[in-house]
């Protein structure tokens, strides 16, 4: 029985193959999260009358994280989608 690797392997995915399928399916999940959330930007992320200390400011600075981490997690899996090797 020959076990050598090149027979081993024939026919099957190898793991970076599976890896960028994953990071490439998170990417459009990513991209797709993104294309929605600016689509309902105010709903989300509007002025709220129940909270007491909802100002302008405020709503600012969370719209910034948002779009901060929506970007940094756009970077990483295309990064690991795209550039793998």
């Amino acid at each position: 029985m020959d076990l050598s690797p090149e027979k081993f392997y024939a026919g099957h995915m190898n793991v970076e193959s599976i890896i960028r399928i994953g990071f490439g399916v998170l990417f459009l999940g990513t991209l797709a999260g993104g294309f929605f959330l600016f689509k309902n930007f105010d709903k989300l992320l509007g002025p709220d009358s129940s909270v007491a200390g909802d100002n302008e400011g405020s709503r600012s600075l969370n719209k910034i994280q948002v779009i901060a981490l929506w970007l940094h997690l756009l970077a990483i899996t295309g990064g690991f989608a795209l550039f793998l090797h």
